[in-house]
C-alpha cells in the first residue's frame, strides 16, 4: 500500500547516484535544481535525534494519535472520472498541467524521502513516530500525482530521481522553518483552488482538483507537527533566529509569487486571477504562521508587493535569456530590499495548535 514510502526508505539520502540510463524528459525536468524548483534535503540527524517534545507532550500525543487514525487512508483512490478522455485538452493547457504536476510530485516525494530518512537515522521514538507517518502521507500524495501523469503518457521516475537528484543540507531549524511554511502554504494553495472550483465547476478541467480539500488537511496536519516542534524548542524562534524566520517567510512568499506569475496562463485556464490568488494564499499563510512565529511580514505595506512584482519581472527576463549576471545581481538586491522592509511583531498564542477553518 505504501510502495513509495518503502522506496524512500530503500533509497537513502546518502545513496550514491547510479550510473543508470538517461532519465525521460519529465524526470529530467524534475531533476533540475533551478532556484524555483523543489529540492531534496538532508539534515543533521544526530541533532534531530536529541529533540524533546516533553513541554508539549499532551498536544504531541494527540497529534500522533490523529496521524495514526489516518483520516485520509481511503481518500486517494481513483474513480471512473480519471478514465475520461483528456486528449482534447488545449495543448498549451496540457503542457502547463504536466509542469504543474511534475513540480508537485517532486515536492511531495522530496518530503517523503527526507521524512523516511529521518525515521531511519534516528532512535528517538517521538521523532520516528512522527516522520514515519508523514513519509507515508507524502508518498501517497506523490504516487497519486504520478498516476495522473501516467494518464498523460508521462511519468516521473521517482527511483531515478531519488538516486540522482542533488541534496541540499539544511540544519534542523531550517528544516523546521522551510517545511512548516511549505506545508502551510500548500494547505492555503490547495484549499483556495478547491473553493474556487466549488464556485466555478465549469472551469475544473481534471478530477484531481476534487481531491484537494481532504488532501490539504494532510498538509495542514504536517505543519502542525512542525509548529509543535518549534514550540517545544523555543530557542529556534528567538534571538537572532528571528532574522532566519524573516528570511524564510520572504523566500517562500516571493518564490511562490514568481513561480505562479511565470505560470499565469495555467491559472488563466482555471479562471483564476493569479494576482488575487497569490495575495489570498500569502495572506492566509501569514495568518496561520502567527501561531508560532514571533513576527509577520507587513503585507499591508505596498512596498512588499511591489518588490514581489519586481522579483517576478526580473526572473521573467532571465527566463527569456535577458539580463545575464546583472539580472541576478538585481534579484539579490531586490531581495535584500525585501528583507530590510520593516516587519510586525507578533505575540504567539498560548495554545499553539490550530484547526483549519478556511
Amino acid at each position: 500500500m505504501y510502495q513509495l514510502q518503502r522506496d524512500a526508505e530503500q533509497y537513502s539520502a546518502t545513496a550514491t547516484p547510479a550510473a543508470a540510463a538517461a532519465p525521460n524528459e519529465t524526470t529530467a525536468k524534475a531533476l533540475e535544481n533551478a532556484t524555483l524548483n523543489p529540492r531534496f534535503y538532508t539534515t543533521d540527524f544526530d541533532e534531530m535525534n536529541r529533540i524533546s517534545v516533553e513541554t508539549v507532550r499532551e498536544q504531541w500525543d494527540e497529534l500522533i494519535a490523529e496521524f495514526r487514525r489516518d483520516p485520509n487512508k481511503d481518500h486517494f483512490k481513483r474513480t471512473a472520472e480519471f478514465e475520461a478522455d483528456f486528449s482534447q485538452l488545449d495543448p498549451r493547457l496540457r503542457r502547463e498541467f504536466i509542469e504543474f504536476l511534475t513540480s508537485s510530485v517532486t515536492a511531495e516525494f522530496s518530503g517523503c524521502i527526507l521524512y523516511a530518512e529521518i525515521k531511519k537515522r534516528c532512535r528517538n521514538q517521538d521523532v520516528r513516530d512522527l516522520f514515519g507517518v508523514m513519509s507515508r502521507d507524502e508518498g501517497r500524495h506523490a504516487g497519486f500525482i504520478n498516476h495522473v501523469l501516467n494518464d498523460f503518457n508521462v511519468q516521473v521516475d521517482l527511483g531515478f530521481l531519488t538516486r540522482a537528484k542533488k541534496y541540499t543540507f539544511f540544519k534542523p531549524k531550517y528544516i523546521y522553518y522551510a517545511t512548516y511554511l511549505s506545508e502551510k502554504i500548500g494547505y492555503a494553495r490547495y484549499i483556495t483552488i478547491f473553493r474556487h472550483f466549488e464556485q466555478h465547476p465549469d472551469k475544473r478541467f481534471h478530477p484531481i482538483f476534487k481531491w484537494f480539500e481532504n488532501w490539504c488537511h494532510d498538509e495542514f496536519r504536517h505543519g502542525e507537527a512542525f509548529a509543535l516542534l518549534m514550540r517545544a524548542n523555543p530557542s529556534v524562534t528567538a534571538g537572532l533566529n528571528r532574522y532566519w524566520i524573516r528570511f524564510f517567510l520572504l523566500a517562500v512568499f516571493s518564490t511562490m509569487y514568481v513561480r505562479d506569475h511565470l505560470r499565469r496562463d495555467f491559472f488563466g485556464y482555471m479562471g483564476i486571477d493569479v494576482d488575487d490568488y497569490d495575495r489570498r494564499v500569502i495572506r492566509l499563510t501569514s495568518t496561520i504562521s502567527k501561531q508560532v512565529f514571533p513576527l509577520e511580514i507587513d503585507l499591508d505595506n505596498p512596498a512588499i508587493w511591489a518588490r514581489f512584482e519586481k522579483m517576478y519581472q526580473l526572473n521573467k527576463a532571465m527566463a527569456e535569456g535577458k539580463g545575464g549576471v546583472l539580472a541576478k545581481l538585481k534579484v539579490a538586491a531586490n531581495f535584500i530590499g525585501l528583507f530590510l522592509t520593516p516587519v510586525k511583531d507578533n505575540a504567539v498564542p498560548a495554545d499553539v495548535r490550530m484547526q483549519p477553518v478556511w
